[in-house]
């Protein structure tokens, strides 16, 4: 059976096809139309999905999308957003003011400066006219039973009229390619557990969803075995884990749902004592459940973001997603005496929290889902439709993008008269050059499906030199304070990392952290964080022979295992997909180098630093 999977359309819309359960090519629409987190109709993706592999639009048998039709959607938002006001209304959480007292103490009274960013957002303090306004009309960070009638109203008609213009979108797309009558649809949790289960090669798993929002939904727990899931239970929406952290991070001056890992790399500055204790005020835990106190209140974080140090407000958050996170799923995990663990939705992109959940006592396994947001919710429902039954080894990579060919990239090479030559050995010669001191950025094969280069769309760098975050960054024009990750080969993975046993896997995908040993800090102390963490890349000499040998060729000149590898993009575009697209980021990034086999070009452009 062949099934074409379609992401939501509403942001990050991507095209899979499938066939019994095995992804022939996967794409999100941003890579061809270059506008960071697409949304709308995946008209390219699609047709490059079906040209690429050689399919007639009339042989699929389905195509699936993981959203119900708008009026159920909008039906489950009024259901979700009447037991909220249930609950807020019988919720009393302590008093605000004598926490945030004591918060305020704690900052006065440390003994060190935090480094880094510490000042409060400014930007986020309202004049006096707002504040009045939100004080009379009782929509203030302290929250009351009609602030959160306000915000529950205007987010369900919002999501409502979303809802219905992306189905008709959705419904006009695929009427052009005469595909609108195999349109099948889903519950978006259903979609999230399939693709994490299914991918995992687990026989028996917790199969955990988080994200922000999905069919009257924030969250499911289920129970993974034989090739099909069970849900147990899940967590309405509003009491969204993604939520709580988008008002962070926009209270922060970030873009919610662009910028959380930034957060996440924020946070190890901070110091998350200072405010754990008000945020877990607005909490109702226990039990395998999970409700959050007027979540959609962006009022509480921006007057924390306003009124404290942001390093430490960050901090926080992080430190409380990852202990509300750890105590719903230790709680499924007793129950269920399941071992391994499964990992799917835009929340389980934090890779911090999956670390923590890794090292659960009782984690035998942890796998987390490469595409873990809502651009690999299409391909998980097109994996269950078209799954054959039983339970298969995981995804070996995820190389499903396209591939060009010599012809191609030498037509881009010569559009921008580049001299290029084509060396005998090319991968010994990036690592001769990326030891002596060049940034190279590297264009190979398919291209990766998902949010993380995995080395064919990636700028290489060695991860000696400490400074390299504040230079590299600037020169890429990306935040400062976010940590590159490394790549390691395979074979060099227990001297570099601790507590791997069990997700070595999910770190061939980079989806956890991982403390780093003492040699990792002393060789390659640019990949590794303030904190002692690293996200790396783990990688097989058979998944990709010609990165691998590039680390391996690295290492017999250095004696160090690991690289820097970071994605091949300007700041706010999406990843490189073309020729063209690697040969304009190269030449706008001033990269000293470019490999794209089997070329090497040096930047002319250049002065060598």
């Amino acid at each position: 059976m062949k099934v074409l999977g379609i992401s939501p359309l509403d942001k990050d819309a991507s095209a899979s096809l499938v066939e019994d359960g095995r992804v022939l090519f996967a794409s999100g629409e941003e890579r061809w139309s270059r506008r960071k987190q697409h949304s709308g109709f995946p008209e390219r993706a699609i047709r490059e999905a079906l040209e690429r592999t050689g399919t007639r639009p009339q042989e699929l048998d389905l195509i699936a999308y993981p959203f119900l039709e708008w009026h159920q959607e909008a039906e489950r938002i009024e259901q979700a957003f009447a037991a909220e006001r249930a609950f807020a209304a019988n919720f009393r959480p302590p008093a605000l003011e004598p926490l945030l007292a004591a918060a305020e103490r704690r900052v006065h009274e440390r003994s060190e400066p935090i480094h880094g960013l510490a000042e409060p957002n400014f930007r986020k303090r309202k004049g006096w006219l707002k504040e009045l306004f939100y004080t009379l009309a009782g929509v203030q960070p302290f929250g009351s039973a009609l602030a959160a009638k306000f915000y529950s109203q205007r987010w369900a008609r919002r999501a409502a009229l979303e809802h219905r213009h992306w189905q008709a979108e959705l419904e006009a797309g695929l009427a052009r390619l005469e595909l609108r009558a195999k349109l099948v649809r889903s519950d978006h949790h259903a979609s999230h557990a399939a693709n994490a289960y299914l991918a995992s090669g687990f026989e028996r798993a917790l199969v955990v969803t988080l994200d922000g929002y999905g069919s009257g939904l924030a969250g499911t727990i289920g129970l993974g075995e034989g090739g099909s899931v069970k849900r147990l239970a899940a967590l309405s929406f509003p009491h969204s884990l993604g939520s709580f952290y988008e008002m962070v991070t926009s209270s922060l001056g970030f873009q919610p749902d662009r910028h959380a890992g930034k957060i996440v790399g924020l946070a190890a500055w901070g110091d998350p004592a200072v405010l754990e204790d008000v945020l877990l005020s607005r909490a109702k835990r226990g039990a395998g459940d999970l409700a959050l106190f007027q979540n959609l209140n962006v009022h509480l974080s921006r007057h924390l973001a306003a009124r404290f140090p942001i390093v430490d407000v960050a901090a926080a958050y992080q430190r409380v997603l990852e202990l509300l996170a750890r105590e719903l799923v230790a709680f499924w995990l007793a129950k269920t005496g399941a071992k391994h663990l499964v990992l799917s939705g835009g929340v389980t992109a934090n890779v911090k929290m999956n670390q923590r959940l890794h090292e659960l006592d009782g984690v035998a396994g942890t796998f987390v889902y490469p595409n873990m947001g809502d651009g690999g919710c299409g391909t998980g429902l097109a994996l269950q439709l078209s799954w054959p039954g039983g339970v298969r080894e995981s995804f070996r990579d995820v190389y499903f993008g396209p591939e060009f060919g010599p012809s191609e990239i030498r037509a881009a090479l010569e559009e921008e008269h580049l001299p290029f030559e084509e060396p005998a050995d090319l991968p010994r010669k990036v690592a001769e050059k990326i030891h002596g001191g060049l940034v190279v950025a590297r264009f190979a094969g398919r291209m990766e499906y998902g949010p993380r280069a995995l080395g064919n769309r990636s700028i290489l760098y060695h991860g000696r030199e400490p400074k390299v975050n504040q230079w590299l960054n600037q020169r890429l024009a990306r935040t400062e304070f976010m940590p590159f990750a490394p790549v390691t080969k395979w074979e060099a993975r227990e001297s570099c990392y601790q507590r791997l046993a069990g997700a070595e896997h999910a770190a061939e995908f980079m989806t956890l952290t991982f403390d780093c040993t003492e040699r990792m800090r002393r060789e390659c102390p640019a990949a590794v964080h303030v904190d002692g963490t690293a996200r790396p890349q783990l990688i097989r000499r058979d998944v990709n022979p010609d990165y691998w040998r590039i680390l391996d060729e690295y290492e017999r000149l250095s004696g160090i295992p690991s690289l820097i590898n970071t994605s091949f993009n300007m700041h706010e575009e999406p990843i490189v997909c073309t020729p063209r697209d690697a040969v304009r980021a190269f030449l706008d990034g001033r990269i000293d180098a470019l490999a794209i086999p089997p070329y090497w070009v040096e930047n002319p452009r250049l002065e060598r630093r």
